[in-house]
């Protein structure tokens, strides 16, 4: 009975009770899992894959849901089929953790803050494998080698938030291996992390199923994990399976509408090649669309000299600056009117910080910001204010740069109230012209921010954006949030805008393939230092800084015939931004590899 699979769902139905009835979360859907595979489940927000999951470690009761109908087949470790759909709670828990491993989105929630990385990981073994704790300590430090943690005597005795992000997953991770579990469920494990790190634990988890011959059930919404990592893929949508195949299948011959169009909407890196200015996406079932490329121009809008951003660090009982974490460290650029300049790195590079600093929304400590002929760091708080009708920012996070009390329609307006730009029905008019512009209906302007999906907000934050006609817009990872198919349309729609207003965006972003379709230069940054610069082509193409040549191999490409060996990554750690009060960093220095392209020639640590 090889064959026989570990899992199989049946025509599971989930419902979750709300005020005005039953809602369905999970409407008829059915797969199974066998041993040593991996089953990616993908779909967008909403379209139930993270409640089949829940509903079979039987959580799903605790989050307001309900086994409506179906059946969970699990097939147990000391012989025999159980249906988890009827157990009994207090069964569940010797299968919860010992039999089936889980492995959440956000390892902070998933982890106890009280409590030591050692205890936690101990935990699960004692109670199912009644081992001592010596054992327990014994298994605990083996776990975390497995998951290549460095220092790992020294971690079992940290607190959870004194790890870094990738750090703490590792811990997730060892802790839902620790039973030996014949069934790993990972939720979206690694859309919290950045390329480099995913990468590590992509690979991470595809050794450890080898290794253990566990089957895992994979779910996410990034198709270039799935390419990465899957045996079979399940596509969801709206709480049913609309198609299930083989990975090669599903990438190279989709058969429902809606895979088809959810593959078109991924940008791929590499789809750029040999083109010279950026273009939108070309999506499934847009009619009309215009996707001529996007040239600019050559005339300079913002020009930005020796930039350094630190924050000072206290300590001691006088709570007196003991050194300076250098976030933006000697960065200079230029961005042409109507162009694009991305800047990408992992996170902590300060890259987000070169962004506020430009627009004072931080204070930079030396450097010079020139926007169309104005000074920006010479300029009081009331020159200053009148300097940001010229710049805007859209955010990461749309909701809560919202306000949840105001109408849209008043949101949008304010910042022409605030600068007396409009008023009465010309203000009305203009409102309504900026839904038209970002493909909203009119319809919404009454609406509330909660009542919108995230997309839409998004939408309503960059038509906001707009309302004063600035030069140059920063987004701030203004698209990392959203759903692939959602991403590309508000990608398409800044692009759209772009060719016909001229905007210059200065786009932050750690998501290689987005910067690609968007840019037409791109800056690599490192420590606070940009390490290489250069038209778009030249960077992707021929990279020549080390780092840069890491960055681009950890990025996934969704295409299973591309995959990455866990050989191919060799990151270094990086290093620490803190540096006592008396350091002197060396001035950023570069050279041109060809035209237009440089590369940083001082150490960059890397």
């Amino acid at each position: 009975m090889l064959d026989q699979p570990i899992a199989q769902i049946r025509k599971l139905r989930v419902e979750f009770q709300t005020k005005d009835g039953p809602v369905v979360g999970v409407e008829d859907v059915s797969f199974e899992v066998k041993p040593g595979e991996t089953v990616c489940i993908v779909g967008e927000s909403g379209s139930g894959k993270s409640v089949s999951s829940l509903s079979l470690m039987r959580l799903v009761e605790f989050g307001g849901g309900e086994i409506a109908g179906g059946e969970l087949l699990f097939d147990r470790r000391d012989g025999g089929e159980a249906n988890l759909a009827d157990m009994d709670q207090d069964l569940m828990k010797q299968i919860r953790g010992n039999e089936i491993g889980m492995i959440f989105q956000e390892p902070m929630t998933a982890l106890n803050p009280v409590f030591t990385v050692g205890r936690q990981l101990t935990e699960g073994l004692r109670i199912h494998r009644d081992m001592s704790k010596t054992d327990a300590e014994a298994r605990a430090l083996e776990l975390l080698r497995q998951v290549r943690i460095p220092e790992p005597e020294r971690r079992l005795r940290q607190y959870p938030h004194e790890l870094s992000g990738g750090m703490r997953q590792r811990v997730v991770i060892a802790m839902a291996m620790a039973c030996e579990p014949r069934l790993l469920i990972a939720d979206e494990p690694t859309t919290a992390l950045d390329v480099t790190i995913q990468a590590e634990i992509l690979a991470l988890m595809d050794r450890l199923k080898r290794e253990t011959g566990t089957a895992v059930m994979f779910i996410t919404h990034d198709m270039a994990v799935v390419a990465q990592m899957a045996d079979r893929v399940v596509v969801m949508f709206r709480g049913n399976k609309v198609e299930e195949g083989t990975v090669n299948e599903i990438f190279e011959n989709p058969q429902h509408d809606y895979t088809k169009s959810l593959l078109a909407a991924v940008p791929k890196l590499g789809e750029m090649r040999g083109k010279a200015a950026p273009e939108p996406m070309k999506l499934l079932g847009v009619e009309g669309q215009n996707i001529d490329p996007i040239p600019g121009t050559e005339e300079v809008l913002l020009t930005v000299k020796n930039l350094t951003t630190r924050f000072p660090v206290k300590g001691g009982l006088l709570r007196r600056t003991i050194s300076n974490v250098h976030a933006v460290e000697d960065v200079s650029f230029t961005l042409n009117k109507g162009q694009t300049l991305s800047l990408v790195g992992e996170s902590g590079c300060g890259k987000s910080t070169a962004g506020r600093s430009i627009l004072r929304l931080v204070e930079p400590m030396a450097g010079e910001v020139n926007l169309d002929g104005v000074d920006i760091m010479k300029l009081d708080q009331k020159g200053l204010r009148q300097a940001r009708l010229d710049m805007q920012m859209i955010f990461q996070d749309p909701f809560a740069s919202l306000n949840p009390q105001m109408q849209l329609v008043d949101q949008v307006a304010e910042p022409m109230r605030n600068y007396g730009v409009a008023s009465g029905s010309e203000l009305q008019d203009r409102v309504a012209n900026l839904f038209d512009r970002v493909h909203l209906p009119r319809s919404f302007m009454r609406r509330f921010p909660h009542e919108m999906s995230g997309g839409q907000r998004q939408r309503i934050a960059i038509a906001r954006a707009l309302a004063l006609n600035p030069k140059l817009i920063i987004a701030d990872e203004a698209v990392s949030a959203l759903d692939v198919s959602v991403q590309a349309q508000v990608l398409n729609l800044m692009m759209e805008l772009q060719a016909e207003l001229g905007l210059s965006y200065l786009f932050i972003s750690h998501d290689m393939a987005v910067v690609e379709r968007v840019s037409h230069h791109v800056g690599v940054m490192y420590l606070g230092r940009i390490v290489e610069l250069g038209p778009r082509a030249r960077v992707f193409e021929n990279p020549q800084h080390a780092y840069t040549q890491a960055l681009m191999k950890a990025v996934p490409i969704a295409d299973p015939n591309k995959r990455k060996s866990e050989k191919d990554l060799n990151f270094k750690p990086i290093p620490s931004p803190i540096h006592p009060l008396d350091y002197k960093p060396e001035p950023s220095e570069y050279r041109e590899v060809e035209p237009g392209h440089y590369i940083l020639t001082t150490d960059s640590g890397y």
